[in-house]
């Protein structure tokens, strides 16, 4: 496939958004594109799911902290972040416990059961790929709706701990009445005061209070496993189809590299640069929600 960035996406050298002059004939060129190769790997990062009405950080719907993401070995060795982070998450699980699957992810979905999209490998940690129909997902930094103990290793439902945080803190869940930034991992912004207000529970079996969101804290590692199943889907699938992620860090930004490497084509739909822009067969700048249903269309017509 020949590389390219094409005048109405932007220009790879350019330094800010530029809006595609377009839109109907990049939808079509990524239909096209979509349609040549056989079979896609997706990886998605958190622009996909701003259309559920889950913020990215970096896109043109996202937020930027006040504070730095919880640190894992903080977390582990000092019960006051943990209760920071759980006063903080409790009150934001009610956005992403609530959250729907969007257009976006429901097209994802509809591709991988025609075939063209095989592997379906996510950063985000909100579970809407497996909710909108999606099998096989790889949740490369885990889900927000297991929780783990980390000294005995058990394993529960999010939903219940919610149930025991609420009762433990009566009075709490009203404050995220006024809540009105969340951040894409699940938690929110509170003051100090807030956040020593919170009471954390226990593990009901080993009574230990380090419990964790089994998802990937900043300073952990993705595990090994997942990271292996996500190459060998790239690897069988031999195509690439990024969706909404900037690639910044390098959980995401490898299978890229690999790909491009291998000479198997590359292409990012997101709305914003990228890291991986560089080694992209395809760019193109459009709403998710509007170019995924669109590629569906464009294939169901050549079908027809």
């Amino acid at each position: 496939m020949r590389r390219r960035a094409v005048d109405w996406t932007h220009t790879l050298d350019a330094g800010a958004r530029l809006p595609p002059e377009d839109p109907e004939r990049a939808l079509a060129e990524l239909a096209e594109t979509v349609a040549a190769h056989p079979t896609w790997t997706v990886l998605s990062g958190a622009g996909l799911s701003t259309e559920s009405g889950i913020p990215d950080y970096r896109g043109p719907s996202g937020v930027r902290r006040s504070s730095d993401p919880m640190a894992f070995d903080d977390f582990c060795t000092s019960a006051d972040a943990r209760r920071r982070y759980w006063a903080r998450s409790h009150l934001g699980w009610r956005r992403i416990g609530s959250a729907h699957p969007n257009a976006g992810h429901r097209a994802v979905a509809e591709l991988q059961r025609r075939g063209r999209v095989g592997g379906v490998v996510t950063q985000n940690v909100d579970g809407l790929h497996q909710a909108a129909g999606s099998t096989g997902v790889i949740d490369l930094h885990g889900t927000l709706d297991v929780v783990v103990c980390l000294d005995c290793g058990s394993r529960s439902d999010r939903v219940e701990l919610e149930r025991r945080l609420t009762e433990a803190n009566p009075g709490f869940d009203q404050l995220g009445e006024d809540v009105r930034r969340v951040n894409p991992d699940g938690d929110v912004e509170l003051d100090e005061e807030q956040e020593q207000r919170f009471r954390t529970v226990p593990c009901l079996v080993c009574g230990s209070d380090r419990l964790k969101p089994d998802v990937v804290f900043f300073g952990e590692s993705v595990p090994k496993d997942r990271v292996e199943r996500a190459y060998a889907e790239l690897d069988r699938d031999r195509g690439l189809l990024v969706l909404g992620s900037s690639l910044s860090v390098m959980s995401g930004y490898r299978f890229v590299r690999h790909a491009a490497r291998q000479g198997y084509p590359v292409v990012i739909v997101n709305q914003g640069a990228t890291r991986g822009d560089r080694e992209a067969d395809l760019l193109v700048w459009l709403p998710l929600g509007r170019a995924l249903p669109g590629v569906v269309e464009r294939l169901s017509e050549k079908t027809e």
